[in-house]
This record gives structure tokens, C-alpha cells and sequence, in this order.
């Protein structure tokens, strides 16, 4: 069997015998060393309420639109005359109070899917809706400009789509230790075991080998490097994403050689009783985000640090029957850093006498053109080299 067949069919491609389904190294990876900014990447899953978290508290369009779950202009933190901060962004507000968050409104794509799968997946590989990649562009990232998997980490149990690619896939781990101790478990022999000798010759042997060795000392590194950094103890508790980014708190303060992070915080497809859900989410969001910004702060990080918060589509202008929203399109997208060019509201909100047929916002910015912006300079690589075309850079960094 040739080796690339037997990568292809082989349990070892997905990691299913040896380690967590996450973790594999292919051929042909790209030498050059990825930089040392980090790209902290949070993806709100469900589709956000854009308009119940940055209200606008004029709009009588938007109140006769949602009577019972509008939020009254005394349920907002002032962000100008005309818009305010669901009251439970208190922590983002201080972000954008201190010139740390840019507010980009309106983003969006061509002809949006209304389907959680299908528009994630287009967010995830930055894709035409008509023809949707098979591979992430934070993978594709790391098939051009990457070396190992640990270069982007996404702290989960499975791996995102986002940073799968074509030669080289990320690294999906909950904490270092997990995934140490995960692979000093791991018997070689037994792994042997389940492969006729039909199936594995001497060439064979030799990548299987050397896979995992690879991927041990992926494991090594990431578990030896974040022991030189404490956790913070003031994230907040019991909270899904706060333990993301306490994670990712620790590689990036022991200077771990990860561009990417991703993490994620699921509930937003708030169909109904939308109210009392969408403010804990809220809570939830941007209290382990100050935490978060605050470490890396502590720890003299933030300022190599950029945080992207997006969702894959917004709600319909109009509340339905249960007093939730159904999915819509365009929405707001968050960039947090230090020394924005643009902070505060990167441009208008949505005019909500202008809706699409659907009764939804429609898209200004193509969120593309954000990732183009990240690429070319953040990351500082070639933008048309991972998203496969050219796209208008915006002027937040």
C-alpha cells in the first residue's frame, strides 16, 4: 500500500487509535515559521442577536419590531445618542470605554444561508455560498506558513473546520495535560497491532513511526511550555468559555509558538423565550473576555494578541410568535486588541428601513474582507494566498 493510501485509509488519519481525533501531521508542510502575533478567534454559535446586544435605543422601528423583547433605553449602557450596550456587556463596555474594541457593523456575504451548518461552514472556510470549500482558512493558513499542528490550537474536544487544511491541520485540545498524559497512555505495539503486515511495510512503518513521534512531541512542548505560566484566578466559574480562555490565556502568557487560538460559546439560535437566555449569553461572553484581556494584559501579552468575535449570520428584525427571532443575515463583529486604528464604531449601524426581502439587515462588509484585513496585517502573510482571491482591507489594525 502506498503511503499516501495508507494515510488516507489508515485510523492514524483521524487519530482514532493513537491520540484524540484532532491531531495528525502530513506531508509536505510549508518550513517557513508562523510570527509571533496571536490570533484569538470566538465563535458565538447559534447566530447572536446583533440588534438586543448593540441597541438602537432611537428606533422606533426596532421597538413597534419587537415589543416584548426590545430592550429599553434604561436596560443600556450609552455608547452614543443613538445606540447602547445591552446592559450585561458591562465588561465590554469597558473594553470600549478604555479604546480596546472596535465595533464593525452590517457584515455579511452574498446570498446568506439561514442554516447554522451551512453558513458556519462558509464562515469557517471563508467561501462563496455557491461553492464551499473543503478545507478552513486558518487551515489553509497552516498549509502555507506553518510548521506543526500546535501552531493553531482550538480548545475543544473536536477541531473546527477553520483550521483544518489541506497538508496540515491545527491541534483541538481542552487543556496540555489532557492530551500529555493522553499519549504517554499510548502503546505503539498495540497501535501496530491493529494493521495487517499486508498493509504495513517497512515504508509504512517508518511514517507511522514518525507520525507519532510528531505528535508526541507536539504534546511534549505544549505541556512543558504552558507549566512556565499560571492560570489566573479570576476567571469566572462554571463558565464554558471562560475556561477556553483560560486555556488559551496560559500558552499564550508562557509564549507558546501558536498563532491561532479558537474557542467557542453555543446558545445563541434563540428561537424563543429569547429575553432572560440571550443576557446570561451576553454575561457570560464578556465577562470572560475582560478576564481574558485582563491576563494578557497582567502578563504583557495583549498587545500581540487580537480577538475576533463573530457569529454565522444575525436575527430577523421582527420578534416571532415565542418571543425569540428566527435567523437573519448580516450582524455586528467585534475586533479587540491594543492600539486600534479605529476604535468604537468602525461604521454606521444597520438602517432598518432598508431590509432585504427577507426582512433582514443586509451586508455592507463582506466578512472576508475582515479576514483579508487579519491576514495581511496581523498575521503579515498573503491574504490571496489563503482566501484565494483579493478583498478590500479595512482600516481597524
Amino acid at each position: 500500500m502506498k503511503r499516501r493510501e495508507f494515510i488516507r485509509n489508515s485510523s492514524l488519519a483521524t487519530s482514532a487509535l493513537l491520540i484524540p481525533n484532532f491531531l495528525k501531521v502530513f506531508e509536505n508542510a510549508d518550513p517557513s515559521k508562523i510570527g509571533h502575533k496571536k490570533l484569538v478567534i470566538v465563535h458565538l454559535k447559534g447566530g447572536n442577536d446583533g440588534l438586543n446586544t448593540i441597541v438602537p435605543v432611537t428606533n422606533d422601528i426596532y421597538y413597534r419590531s419587537r415589543p416584548k423583547i426590545g430592550i429599553k433605553k434604561s436596560n443600556t449602557l450609552k455608547l452614543n445618542d443613538e445606540l447602547g450596550f445591552n446592559e450585561n456587556l458591562k465588561p465590554l463596555k469597558e473594553l470600549y470605554d478604555k479604546g480596546y474594541l472596535s465595533i464593525i457593523n452590517n457584515v455579511g456575504y452574498p446570498n446568506p444561508s439561514r442554516s447554522h451548518f451551512t453558513s458556519s461552514e462558509i464562515w469557517q472556510t471563508a467561501s462563496d455560498h455557491e461553492n464551499i470549500l473543503d478545507t478552513g482558512w486558518v487551515g489553509r493558513y497552516l498549509d502555507h506558513y506553518g510548521k506543526k499542528p500546535y501552531n493553531a490550537i482550538h480548545v475543544d474536544d473536536h477541531l473546527s473546520l477553520a483550521l483544518r487544511g489541506a497538508s496540515l491541520n491545527g491541534i483541538a485540545v481542552k487543556n496540555s495535560r489532557q492530551l500529555y498524559m493522553s499519549l504517554q497512555e499510548s502503546d505503539f505495539n498495540e497501535i501496530l497491532s491493529h494493521y495487517s503486515k499486508d498493509h504495513l511495510t517497512e515504508h509504512n512503518l517508518g511514517y507511522l513511526y514518525q507520525t507519532m513521534i510528531d505528535a508526541k512531541s507536539s504534546a511534549k512542548y505544549l505541556y512543558d511550555t504552558a507549566l512556565r505560566s499560571k492560570l489566573s484566578n479570576n476567571y469566572p466559574k462554571n463558565s464554558i468559555l471562560a475556561n477556553q480562555l483560560k486555556v488559551i490565556g496560559q500558552f499564550i502568557n508562557s509564549r507558546l509558538d501558536t498563532s491561532v487560538y479558537y474557542a467557542s460559546l453555543s446558545g445563541f439560535d434563540t428561537h424563543s423565550a429569547q429575553k432572560s437566555r440571550h443576557n446570561k449569553l451576553l454575561t457570560d461572553y464578556s465577562e470572560a473576555l475582560l478576564t481574558f484581556v485582563e491576563d494578557l494584559k497582567l502578563n504583557n501579552t495583549f498587545k500581540d494578541t487580537l480577538i475576533l468575535t463573530f457569529t454565522e449570520f444575525g436575527r430577523r428584525v421582527k420578534q416571532n410568535y415565542s418571543d425569540g427571532t428566527d435567523h437573519g443575515a448580516a450582524n455586528n463583529l467585534f475586533i479587540v486588541g491594543n492600539n486600534l486604528k479605529r476604535a468604537g464604531l468602525y461604521n454606521l449601524p444597520a438602517d432598518l428601513k432598508d431590509l432585504d426581502d427577507n426582512g433582514d439587515l443586509k451586508y455592507e462588509i463582506d466578512f472576508r474582507e475582515v479576514y483579508a484585513t487579519i491576514i495581511d496585517k496581523w498575521l503579515n502573510v498573503d491574504d490571496r494566498r489563503i482566501l484565494n482571491r483579493s478583498f478590500s482591507k479595512l482600516n481597524f489594525i
